[in-house]
């Protein structure tokens, strides 16, 4: 389903459950990725949550416009509350991984009184020292200029054969995992690192101390960076707890997915219970 926001059309999906009176979780994936790779916890989802999944601006079935600065972090931010509320949500759960993950992050900190809890896989608020946030848009705005030179299916397969993604390439349907990614947009993936640059995105370590509603903080044993990244962030919000799944890397999601639902699963029902508030 595509909903039409400041003239770009942006692809949704829904949980196959008729009743969508549930409470709502919004999945947001990463880089090169799509709403189609949170399919599979749709029906294992807790019964009492009801799943939706977006397509980012550049990616999926949303559009790819030219246009960079329609690809910042404001303005997924706005795609995602203008989402939300269209479908008659004002309170809901978001679940973000990587690039996701800091879309969700900053929708939370904007809007907090929105948020009923938050969940991110390997994910980072972002870069502090100003010449690693100079380094950083270098280099992705040269991985931009890869994807418009090189093509789309050359960049995935640069993209996938870096470190951060060594254990998903033992997963048996890692080629069908890559050859997704290749049905994006080279335009949409372009900008979304000219628009949305880790560099680029305003760093928020100031603020998570300011966080009151249930976080958990999910990343992989085998990600050592990210791993790092969220031990920090679990020390500075009051309300979180940091899960790091065994044997996974990066991607926990599709390399672990039976951990991963039970994880968030777990999580979702000790908010229902009560027990985290």
């Amino acid at each position: 389903m595509r909903l039409k926001i400041d003239n770009v059309h942006i692809n949704y999906i829904t949980g196959k459950r008729k009743n969508s009176s549930g409470i709502p979780v919004l999945f947001i994936h990463g880089f090169s990725g799509n709403s189609s790779d949170w399919e599979f916890l749709m029906d294992g989802l807790h019964s009492s949550f009801y799943p939706v999944a977006i397509d980012l601006i550049g990616h999926g079935m949303s559009d790819s416009p030219d246009d960079p600065n329609i690809y910042t972090c404001s303005a997924l931010v706005r795609h995602i509350d203008v989402l939300m509320k269209e479908l008659g949500y004002n309170n809901f759960i978001l679940c973000g991984y990587s690039m996701g993950g800091r879309a969700a992050l900053s929708y939370s900190l904007k809007y907090p009184g929105n948020v009923i809890s938050l969940i991110l896989e390997s994910t980072t608020a972002g870069l502090e020292d100003y010449n690693e946030k100079k380094e950083r848009v270098e280099y992705d705005f040269l991985l931009a200029e890869k994807i418009k030179s090189n093509g789309l299916d050359n960049f995935v397969d640069y993209w996938f054969g870096l470190p951060l993604f060594e254990s998903l390439k033992k997963l048996d349907n890692f080629e069908q995992i890559k050859n997704k990614r290749k049905q994006n947009n080279a335009i949409g993936l372009s900008n979304s690192l000219l628009g949305f640059s880790t560099g680029l995105m305003p760093s928020h370590w100031s603020k998570l101390n300011s966080i009151e509603f249930p976080v958990l903080l999910i990343s992989g044993s085998g990600d050592r960076k990210y791993s790092e990244i969220s031990g920090r962030m679990n020390k500075m919000i009051r309300t979180s707890k940091h899960e790091i799944v065994e044997g996974a890397g990066h991607n926990v999601h599709l390399e672990k997915p039976e951990e991963f639902v039970n994880l968030l699963n777990s999580f979702l029902s000790k908010i229902i219970d009560g027990k985290i508030s």
